[in-house]
Order: structure tokens, then sequence, then C-alpha cells
């Protein structure tokens, strides 16, 4: 090889390089791939701790106040810190035993859901689930009366939302939206079907029917919310009195962290 030719192919060697460190570095570090983050080894996947327990994640679905999946809900699948995953597997085990079931709407919530949940309530055009969810609120209202907030007690994995279920489970068709809506403290029989016990609303029902003690709730609807209640105070988690269906693990294993893994079974894959 000639002393020309050599130079000639250095020189489309550092011209290559060149061109390829300048596209590199044309590549803002915003727009590189960042892997998505993991949940820590306390946390585990509901169904492996009690395959038992009726799984119905709300958010994955169109089927909520926002009225379209939300985000960072990747999967159906329950996630909590294993301390509250045991105890809510002895809740059950009482459960069983009369006949009934646990059955779980929300389980760990990545901040990124909540804040989906923000821009949702400051966006006050979109009213589209109102008729079910919040008929008696004011949109507007939301934040002050304590419905929507910017923390959220599910990002630190030991809060739940759920109720109880007779045995055999019926089924429960799923939602189509834009089908029309029934207010969520209508009779039970009028408001959209769940298999769960009555508990005089559904679930996420923004208005003040939806406090375990309110006194309008009488009879079979009180003692159905007194079972959740009971059942689970037994077991160390404690009722937000706002929300029949919201209960929190105490002592919680993160009590002021607030995680942003989403809900997806990669996020436990190994624990």
């Amino acid at each position: 090889m000639t002393a020309f030719a050599s130079a000639a192919r250095l020189r489309r060697a550092l011209a290559v390089t060149a061109a390829a460190l300048l596209l590199g570095a044309a590549v803002p570090p915003a727009a590189r791939a960042t892997p998505e983050p993991k949940a820590p080894e306390e946390f585990v996947a509901l169904r492996s701790v009690d395959p038992t327990i009726i799984q119905e994640m709300r958010y994955t679905t169109a089927h909520n106040f926002v009225g379209e999946p939300v985000d960072g809900y990747r999967q159906p699948v329950c996630i909590l810190t294993r301390p509250a995953a045991e105890a809510l597997h002895r809740a059950q085990v009482r459960l069983l035993r009369q006949g009934r079931s646990l059955k779980v709407y929300d389980c760990y919530r990545p901040q990124r859901a909540v804040d989906h949940f923000v821009r949702w309530a400051k966006d006050l055009g979109d009213e589209r689930m109102k008729a079910e969810f919040y008929p008696l609120v004011p949109k507007s209202r939301l934040f002050a009366d304590g419905y929507i907030a910017e923390k959220s007690g599910h990002s630190r994995g030991s809060t739940v939302d759920l109720t109880v279920v007779d045995l055999p489970a019926a089924r429960t068709r799923p939602y189509v939206p834009g089908e029309r809506l029934v207010p969520c403290y209508a009779p039970r029989e009028e408001r959209f079907p769940d298999n769960s016990v009555d508990m005089g609303t559904g679930f996420d029902c923004f208005d003040t029917l939806s406090h375990t003690e309110d006194p309008r709730v009488r009879g079979a609807q009180r003692a159905n919310r007194q079972l959740l209640k009971g059942t689970l105070a037994a077991e160390g988690f404690v009722n937000l009195p706002e929300e029949w269906w919201h209960f929190t693990y105490k002592p919680e294993p993160f009590p002021g962290t607030y995680f942003d893994f989403p809900v997806s079974r990669r996020s436990v894959a190994g624990h």
C-alpha cells in the first residue's frame, strides 16, 4: 500500500469518527433512553402472596373519574409492600371462611398517575365522567374539598382501595366509553354493575355518602362497611374516614417516600 493510500484511508476514518461524534452530541440528553425505575425489593405483586384476592384495577381502564387509562398503569396488577400484602392475605383468610372475598380496585399508585389526576382536575372543561363519579360536586371544588391532591398515600405502597365480594363472584361486564352514566350514589340495582356487596355508593364516589360512618348509610350497607373495616383493622389497616374503600397498613415501611415506578409485572420481577 502506498503512503498516499494510507493517508487517504486515515482521513476517511477520521471523518467517520468525527461525524459519529457530532451525531452523538446532537442528541439532547432528555431524548436518550433511560431505564424505567423498578420497585424496591420490599414491594411484591399481591398475586404472588395471595392469588385468591380478586383484582379489578380500575385505573388501567376508562371506567374511572378521569374517563381514560391513567398514566403509569401499564398492566392490571396490584403491587404493594410485602407487609401490606401479607396483612391482606390474613384478612382474606378470615373472609373466605365466611364465603366472601376481598376485591382490590387500586394498590400502589405511581406519582405520574397522581400528576395525571391533578392535570385532569385543573381542566374544568373535561367533565365526561361527572354524571357518575361527582354529580353534585363542581369540578372547580375537587381540590378544596379534598377529593384530589398533589400527593397520595398510595404512592408509598401500603395503601389499598378495596371492597368485599360474595362468593362465587359474579362476572362484571366491561364499561363501554360513552354509555349512559348513573350517579355513584344511586341504588345498587341502578348504578354501574359491580359484584361488590352493597356499600351504599360505588368506588371513587366523590360524595359525602362515601364517608365510612355517614349516618344516612344504614342496614345492610352499613353492616357491609363495618365488615370491611373490622376485618382489615384486625390486621393493622387504618381506614380513611372520607372513603369507605381506602385503607393504609400501619406502620408503613416507607412513610415519607412517594415512588414513581410504573404499575407493571416488570417493576417487581424477581421479588
